[in-house]
């Protein structure tokens, strides 16, 4: 389904006129016959207005089904801390990524905006 027609359906379910839609979002009428009509496409930002002013989450602008879309389950990450109660390489680098969070907290951020600068410059080599 193309992203104009779902909203118009959207808006339509409501009983919203494109009207209401522009006062909620900002956007100009015009602009909102044009993206449900197919003229233009608009981006994640202003599909985020719509999503908001319809009252909708932002999947359902995209999805058309009448439940959110299957997703894989996916494993939970371990935190930091628990990572450093284990044992190998994985432990190792939680505890430098403990140590050097606590060392960079206590910095002004003039300093920290310095040493990023220095990683990035050393990442792109």
């Amino acid at each position: 389904m193309l992203i104009g027609r779902r909203i118009r359906q959207l808006r339509e379910q409501r009983e919203m006129s494109q009207g209401d839609i522009a006062e909620r979002t900002g956007l100009q009428r015009c602009y909102i016959s044009r993206v449900e009509h197919g003229h233009t496409v608009p981006s994640l930002e202003t599909l985020e207005r719509f999503a908001v002013a319809l009252g909708v989450p932002l999947y359902q602008l995209l999805y058309s089904g009448d439940e959110p879309p299957h997703t894989r389950s996916l494993k939970l990450r371990k935190s930091l801390e628990e990572l450093t109660g284990e044992s190998g390489e994985d432990a190792v680098e939680a505890q430098f990524l403990l140590k050097l969070r606590s060392l960079l907290a206590g910095l002004a951020e003039r300093d920290r905006d310095v040493i990023l600068s220095l990683a990035k410059k050393l990442a792109a080599r």
